[in-house]
């Protein structure tokens, strides 16, 4: 009995702290803070966006190379411009609160730096 009331205090702060930090991509890029990917995953931007990957759509890191300003990146999800991407499928609008976008708008424009 007495291991248990040691063992469960132990789990349930290695839990917390794997929740408080997001490794770094394999590729050794930039890592996605705790709170970025929380929305990233809420709106389901990882579909088609990776750090170090290609998928459907451009990797956060070239997203963040173009240089956009915040606003631009949260006009461009609400009604997104294919031609800004050839190569890539078109992205279909997303509805994603403000608050919320502005936080990952905010994000990819500090990776630029």
């Amino acid at each position: 009995m007495k291991k248990y009331t040691i063992l469960l205090p132990m789990l349930a702060l290695m839990g917390a702290a794997s929740l408080s930090f997001v490794a770094p991509p394999p590729g050794g890029g930039p890592e996605i803070p705790a709170d970025i990917q929380t929305l990233l995953s809420k709106h389901g931007c990882q579909a088609c966006h990776a750090m170090d990957r290609k998928l459907v759509g451009p990797k956060w890191t070239d997203v963040a190379a173009k240089g956009y300003n915040a606003k631009r990146i949260m006009a461009l999800v609400a009604k997104p411009e294919p031609n800004n991407w050839p190569g890539y499928p078109p992205m279909a609008a997303q509805n994603v609160p403000k608050g919320e976008l502005s936080k990952i708008a905010n994000w990819l424009v500090s990776m630029k730096k």
